[in-house]
């Protein structure tokens, strides 16, 4: 079982860059961020046509989440439990129904956070809350689950190719790594650092100032696993090629393969 993460910064901008990458890298499920579109102008027909079940959790210009699968959904759930006030299209999840097993997947698109500190900052930590309460039931679960997608936080100075300009921003201040570690202390296995070591390994590269050209990247987009998800895993990749072709997002997808 194939599962990808992709911030795609908009259905629309990306209407034919997501197929074509659909099309060359086959995965059976895909975890997209960003949609910026309400359900009932996501493009379903077009990854319909493709063998896809579409399930969607929307929000006019903003935000959005999705699922694309190929494989059959069961319980789709939209919203992080937590906040009945929280308006914003940051969380989607559903049992994928595999060969050999089921696993629940996660789709989320973490708070940014800035300005830093601020209000937005503190709704970025308030929900990475809510996030560790909904990933301890996960954990106590003890099934194949894993959460992934935009997490807006850079895990390690070695996952920014220039960390010092990062220090302050919402991204990597100390409150925000420490809340990723709280998820991971739950005992989540965060996929690709349990695959990859070393630096140079980036999944965003801003539009601006030639960031690309310069592969000034920040690694940003993660998959954790479950203890019983990480027992399956037999591979975990950043697809870094997408980010240099004809208008792509400023992410690249991230994926993982199970043995399911």
């Amino acid at each position: 079982m194939k599962i990808a993460s992709f911030n795609i910064n908009g259905i629309k901008a990306r209407i034919q860059a997501l197929p074509d990458w659909l099309d060359e890298a086959e995965p059976d499920v895909v975890l997209l961020q960003e949609i910026k579109s309400i359900d009932e102008n996501f493009p379903r027909e077009l990854f319909e046509d493709k063998g896809y079940i579409v399930e969607t959790h929307g929000q006019k210009s903003f935000n959005g989440v999705a699922i694309l699968s190929k494989l059959p959904l069961e319980d789709v759930t939209r919203g992080l439990p937590g906040d009945d006030e929280d308006e914003q299209a940051r969380w989607i999840e559903a049992t994928v129904m595999g060969e050999k097993t089921a696993v629940r997947v996660c789709g989320l698109y973490l708070p940014n956070g800035n300005p830093a500190p601020g209000p937005k900052y503190d709704y970025k930590l308030a929900w990475m809350e809510r996030l560790r309460d909904r990933a301890a039931d996960l954990m106590a679960g003890e099934e194949p689950a894993l959460m992934a997608g935009d997490y807006n936080i850079i895990p390690q100075d070695e996952d920014a190719k220039r960390p010092e300009v990062w220090r302050e921003d919402a991204l990597a201040r100390p409150e925000s790594r420490a809340a990723f570690r709280k998820l991971l202390n739950l005992g989540f296995t965060e996929a690709f650092r349990a695959r990859t070591k070393g630096l140079g390994h980036y999944s965003f590269w801003d539009y601006q100032a030639g960031a690309w050209n310069r592969d000034d990247g920040i690694r940003i987009d993660h998959f954790l696993l479950t203890p019983q998800a990480a027992d399956l895993m037999t591979e975990c990749r950043i697809d870094k090629e997408i980010r240099a072709r004809e208008k792509p997002s400023d992410h690249v997808p991230i994926w993982v393969k199970l043995d399911a």
